[in-house]
């Protein structure tokens, strides 16, 4: 493919890597404070619940402002919502690295939440709204892969990259490198193009959570981000247990297995064509729940092949879901797919909340049991999605 100009201040590939770096950093934002939970909790004398909220409060954010956000992306010009958005997130991360109240932080990192689908869901409306077909497939592809690198590079920047106990500096790095890929994205993304944002859908938001076989794909959102939330969030608070006694930078180490998300997602997606999104989507649930429950033995070696199987299967859970979410749209993808996201995060949300109290009175095998249970609802799906394709391929033909 040629480099020519996409009709604005900036090449395709140029456009790729601004699409690329914004949402990265954008979704960094999220998990600087994961790896350093345990830190967090000496600092401020709390316990692993309270500690989480710092995590949990950004996600929740996220799933209030969604739905809203992505109105807005079909109403009004989207360049000046991602400018905005970028510098009130880059803003309260200053905030967050200053503060001496955990409430701040907290309240705070609520704060992002509600402003990051500002670079997220408005983004992706915005690329649909500015790149013929052919392009968007290409630039949709490096905007996936951003959410996978910056899931990874929020927590290497939190744990790893800045000494444990320095921890807000990494705050203000993450802050400075979204206020510039920002402001380079504002200055040099190609205009909109002008008219009616979006034609008005065919189904409301209450017509298509209605529909039987697209609420058991929004409840597989819910649940398997719910597992795989929980995992990783109280993880470090497992490995700096005496059984194991790793260091921050040991812990953060092992978020590297998310990379495995930046294969297993178009890997999903042609298994998925070839064999069905039912049987990808039961497969992927069949293999995370038996790394979740590899992680029960006391072994780092052990436990981080556990990990990269959870990685493997909720990466396959989620790209099949997807995939069969949108095969059954004829219109109205914006508003499912909004409905999808908003379940996963507040999948997120739940798993963490509910989880803290697990792991305070159960320890790890609380959160095993508890993810165990919740797997069963991808795993049904995809069952009952193999069962039904094939029952239409054996009907018989009308007589």
């Amino acid at each position: 493919m040629n480099d020519e100009n996409t009709g604005g201040n900036v090449s395709f590939t140029g456009l790729q890597i601004l699409v690329f770096s914004l949402v990265s950093m954008a979704i960094a934002t999220i998990y600087i404070t994961q790896p350093v939970l345990p830190v967090l909790r000496t600092e401020f004398g709390v316990g692993e619940t309270l500690a989480s909220l710092s995590i949990s409060a950004v996600i929740f954010g996220i799933a209030l402002a969604n739905l809203p956000l992505g109105i807005a992306a079909d109403r009004f010009p989207i360049k000046p919502i991602i400018g905005f958005g970028g510098l009130v997130i880059a803003l309260c991360g200053f905030i967050c690295a200053t503060t001496g109240s955990l409430t701040v932080l907290i309240g705070t990192r609520f704060v992002q939440g509600l402003f990051l689908p500002c670079l997220t869901t408005c983004v992706a409306a915005y690329l649909a709204r500015t790149l013929p077909e052919e392009r968007l497939n290409v630039v949709m592809g490096s905007y996936v892969s951003a959410t996978v690198a910056g899931g990874l590079g929020g927590r290497l920047l939190g744990g790893f990259i800045h000494p444990p106990l320095h921890w807000r500096y990494a705050f203000v790095t993450s802050s400075v490198l979204l206020l510039i890929a920002t402001f380079s994205a504002y200055l040099l993304l190609p205009r909109e193009k002008t008219g009616p944002a979006a034609a008005p859908g065919a189904h409301g938001f209450l017509d298509l959570i209605a529909r039987k076989d697209l609420l058991r794909i929004y409840l597989v959102a819910f649940s398997s981000f719910f597992v795989f939330s929980s995992v990783f969030n109280y993880l470090p608070f497992y490995l700096s247990t005496p059984a194991f006694g790793a260091s921050t930078g040991v812990i953060t180490l092992t978020y590297s297995c998310y990379l495995i998300g930046v294969i297993m997602g178009p890997l999903a997606g042609k298994l998925s064509n070839r064999f069905g999104n039912g049987t990808v989507m039961a497969l992927g649930a069949a293999l995370f729940g038996l790394s979740l429950v590899l992680t029960l033995i006391e072994s780092m070696p052990v436990v981080v092949a556990g990990l990269a199987g959870i990685c493997a299967g909720f990466f396959a859970i989620h790209a099949s879901a997807a995939g069969s979410l949108n095969r059954r749209l004829r219109s109205s993808r914006g508003r499912a797919n909004s409905l999808y996201v908003l379940l996963y995060y507040l999948g997120g949300f739940a798993g963490i909340s509910a989880s803290g109290y697990l792991y305070v009175s159960r320890g790890w095998s609380g959160i095993v049991a508890t993810g165990i249970v919740m797997l069963a609802i991808p795993l049904g799906s995809g069952i009952w999605e193999v069962v039904g394709t094939k029952r239409k391929s054996v009907s018989p033909p009308l007589r």
